[in-house]
């Protein structure tokens, strides 16, 4: 039977301080950090791992696989991964045993160079709820969310490299930007009933928006901005049962 509260984990990481080309370091670091959580899955932000030419069988994808084998933990990574000769931003889902359970390939590109956009949303079935992924600029689209929805997802993981645009603000650009992010954070857990937890990372860049959290139907449960670390929350899957009846009625 699968678990009714979950435990799920965010790694806000910092890049590119434990090495100069990837963070693979980091990656499994927080991997141990979320297993003595008790986390059942942890997600990465996008573009998390950093190193060119990656492909499904990299000798780096192969250690995080293993990390998780070690640590009995689920876990989220994603970066642009070469498929069948073309490019394709990709997360990568790896289960308890440290297998490949599956990848889905970002829909909605923004700014992306290079890379073929997927054409499919996904949900997954794991042994603690069903989840679905969107990355980055997927979250601005509602039909994306509503489809994994009927499809059964009950929790939706969004690894994303949020930047601002310049061009979008007069002021005060990473505060309003961060406000828009909660506002689409929330609109698509209330407007299909179900979690969605938004991952992104830390870097020495002004442009780069560093709010991760994770939404249930009604409100934010965990957040953090600018700072590296893990969000954990327990989740009671049970909650969308009960609010859709009530929204039903």
């Amino acid at each position: 039977m699968k678990n009714k509260k979950p435990v799920i984990a965010l790694a806000q990481i910092r890049y590119f301080d434990f090495h100069q080309k990837h963070n693979a370091e980091k990656i499994k670091k927080y991997i141990q950090l979320a297993k003595e959580e008790k986390a059942d899955i942890v997600c990465f932000p996008e573009s998390c791992i950093h190193k060119s030419s990656l492909d499904l069988n990299h000798k780096i994808l192969k250690e995080i696989s293993e990390e998780c084998r070690k640590n009995s933990i689920w876990c989220i990574v994603t970066d642009d991964i070469k498929i069948k000769g073309k490019l394709h931003n990709l997360s990568i889902l790896i289960d308890r045993n440290g297998k490949i359970k599956g990848g889905y390939k970002k829909r909605y590109l923004y700014g992306d160079k290079n890379i073929t956009a997927g054409k499919k949303s996904l949900v997954f079935n794991t042994d603690f709820g069903k989840i679905g992924i969107a990355i980055c600029w997927d979250i601005a689209f509602p039909h994306l969310f509503r489809e994994m929805k009927k499809k059964g997802a009950q929790i939706v993981f969004c690894p994303s490299q949020w930047w601002y645009d310049l061009k979008a603000h007069k002021k005060n650009p990473k505060k309003r930007e961060i406000k828009i992010l909660e506002s689409l954070l929330l609109a698509r857990a209330y407007e299909n009933v179900f979690f969605v937890a938004l991952c992104n990372p830390v870097l020495n860049s002004k442009f780069q928006v560093s709010y991760s959290a994770i939404a249930s139907p009604t409100r934010i449960l965990k957040s953090k901005v600018k700072r590296e670390g893990l969000i954990v929350a327990e989740i009671d899957l049970r909650e969308i049962k009960r609010i859709e009846k009530i929204y039903n009625s």
